[in-house]
């Protein structure tokens, strides 16, 4: 039994794509880039585009360079901070006793 609508021995985007379909496809330039694992990307982009400074690795996700030589340094991640942390941030030490202590005898005349 067929499907009744379906053309056989086809599928959806199957059939000749040349150039005379596509058009012809624009002038194009390879640029390497380096990142600081000595991973080497080489993107093609079209003669008249900009080219970008970085461009991310595809191997390991670090930004990579034009520079072989001094390829860019990894970006500086932000260790994880505790919420005491960010207290501290906000309060000095002086602010801290005094809000302690307030704590504590709010806790003293409860019990």
């Amino acid at each position: 039994m067929s499907s009744g609508n379906a053309i056989r021995g086809s599928r959806v985007g199957a059939g000749p794509m040349g150039e005379a379909e596509r058009g012809e496809a624009a002038p194009r330039v390879r640029v390497s880039f380096w990142c600081c694992n000595r991973h080497e990307t080489i993107p093609s982009f079209a003669c008249d585009a900009a080219i970008p400074e970085f461009w991310d690795c595809p191997r390991c996700g670090l930004p990579a360079g034009q520079n072989e030589a001094n390829p860019p340094a990894p970006p500086h991640a932000e260790p994880y901070k505790t919420h005491l942390a960010y207290v501290k941030e906000r309060r000095n030490d002086t602010d801290g006793a005094a809000i302690l202590a307030e704590a504590l005898d709010r806790l003293r005349k409860g019990a």
